[in-house]
């Protein structure tokens, strides 16, 4: 075997391990560690295998891309890390993408090549604007509630034809270059059009379907190129990031075709405006007072802690609840937050240890034995609705049993929705208590008092 081949033969088994590490909060940082050096070991593969003898423009690029993406690592927050993933991944659609315009516009290859080149292109550019619309929806530089209008779905279905028949085409003669503008406007146009009815409260599975759509560019790239490893890389990367969007999909009881043209997160009619129901609420210290004589507390976080950055703070009072001998785990939903794990990610952030960390479908036959459910942030991953009412729009998603705790404490600013636009009936169950105010404030006041108000 040549020395690239044993390069790429390492990296692809560092890849393959880097996905089983990262699978488990315990061993992510070696998963990540180990797919980092498997990249490298690749991009030396690479470039052996192709005798490069000019280094000029790879030393240029590698300055250029660490100019940009050391600072947006070190100085990103982590409650922006969603904003950050749907940007890394248009970056890297759009390098795929645009690899494949050069290798059309340098070969005009037909047959089996124009085929790859033309999915290659196609996943990549959808995947670029889509991925920029995700990332203006998620910033609130555009609006995050579903855009809608009649006929969308056939709008994008022919769309998607036309770019599909024009891939056609260029297979059949490579000749017809007048075309492939035609084909990249397409592309890009359906990726808007793709994201446009999404709402909020489906980007974890928007993301990894993003993700997916990256992975099989690069795949078709491989093909394209004659390049086994980013065949490899590509196929890794598009097959976790569907199995991550099934599972998304799931955790929420819901359909790939629901997602994408179901418009969930739209406010229904009659369902956001709440009726004048009585709640009940506690202070600092009566909330502080509930949790010294707890026994157990499961926390609850969601994407108000990520708003709020009151992942420190909840770290705190993780501290001081189990100095004094209160039994303390957090209560992870799949889509808690607005891309995969980035509970898990605030929280890892905050020194939370792993093993605090409970799967929604562990903690769940335990929560009718707690005394405790501190809910922080968290809407409708919480809203019995989802089990109790079969027309809910959320009807059916698994849900965080919290309301068969003792006593529910909900810290959250005040009555309004959650993304899917629907009244909370946890607010206003009997053993629940609302904690009004911002997360990482109300949470430091509970801190003081744990600490005896010093």
């Amino acid at each position: 075997m040549t020395p690239f081949g044993l390069l790429y033969l390492a990296a692809a088994a560092l890849f393959i391990l880097a996905l089983k590490w990262m699978s488990s909060p315990a061993t992510a940082r070696r998963g990540v560690f180990a797919g980092e050096f498997g990249m490298f070991l690749a991009i030396v593969g690479t470039l052996m295998r192709h005798e490069v003898v000019n280094y000029e423009w790879i030393i240029a690029g590698l300055l250029l891309g660490a100019v940009i993406g050391v600072p947006l690592a070190l100085f990103m927050p982590m409650t922006h890390v969603p904003q950050r993933t749907a940007i890394s991944q248009a970056c890297g659609a759009l390098a795929s993408a645009l690899i494949g315009t050069a290798e059309f516009l340098r070969l005009h290859p037909s047959g089996f090549m124009m085929a790859a080149l033309g999915v290659e292109m196609l996943l990549g550019y959808l995947t670029f604007t889509a991925s920029m619309m995700a990332f203006g929806k998620l910033q609130e530089l555009l609006p995050s509630r579903p855009v809608t209008y009649r006929g969308q779905n056939l709008v994008n279905l022919a769309i998607f034809l036309v770019a599909a028949a024009i891939v056609g085409a260029l297979v059949l003669d490579p000749t017809k270059t007048a075309l492939f503008p035609i084909f990249i406007a397409l592309a890009m146009m359906f990726g808007i059009q793709l994201i446009l009815p999404i709402g909020g409260a489906d980007m974890p599975t928007v993301i990894a379907l993003l993700n997916s759509y990256a992975g099989l560019s690069a795949c078709a790239m491989g093909f394209a190129l004659d390049n086994k490893l980013l065949i490899i890389a590509g196929a890794l990367d598009g097959s976790s990031g569907f199995i991550l969007s099934i599972i998304m999909c799931r955790a929420m009881n819901r359909s790939f075709t629901n997602v994408l043209f179901g418009a969930f997160g739209q406010v229904h009619a009659g369902s956001a405006a709440t009726e004048a129901k009585p709640v009940r609420s506690a202070s600092p210290e009566e909330a502080a007072a509930i949790l010294e004589d707890a026994r157990s507390v499961v926390i609850i976080p969601g994407y108000g802690m990520a708003v709020a950055q009151a992942q420190h703070k909840i770290r705190e009072l993780h501290d001081a609840l189990v100095k004094r001998g209160v039994d303390v785990r957090f209560a992870i939903h799949p889509v808690a937050g607005r891309m995969p794990g980035h509970m898990n990610v605030l929280l890892a952030e905050a020194d939370v240890p792993y093993d605090k960390l409970v799967e929604m479908e562990d903690i769940n036959p335990e929560m009718g034995m707690t005394d405790v459910a501190l809910i922080v942030g968290a809407n409708d991953i919480v809203n019995p609705a989802a089990k109790n009412d079969p027309a809910s729009p959320i009807a059916g998603m698994p849900i965080i049993e919290a309301a068969k705790a003792r006593t529910v404490m909900i810290i959250k600013r005040g009555m309004s929705a959650g993304f899917a636009g629907i009244d909370n009936e946890l607010y206003y169950m009997p053993n629940t208590l609302m904690l009004f105010g911002d997360a990482k404030a109300f949470t430091a006041g509970l801190v003081k008092e744990l600490a005896g108000g010093h």
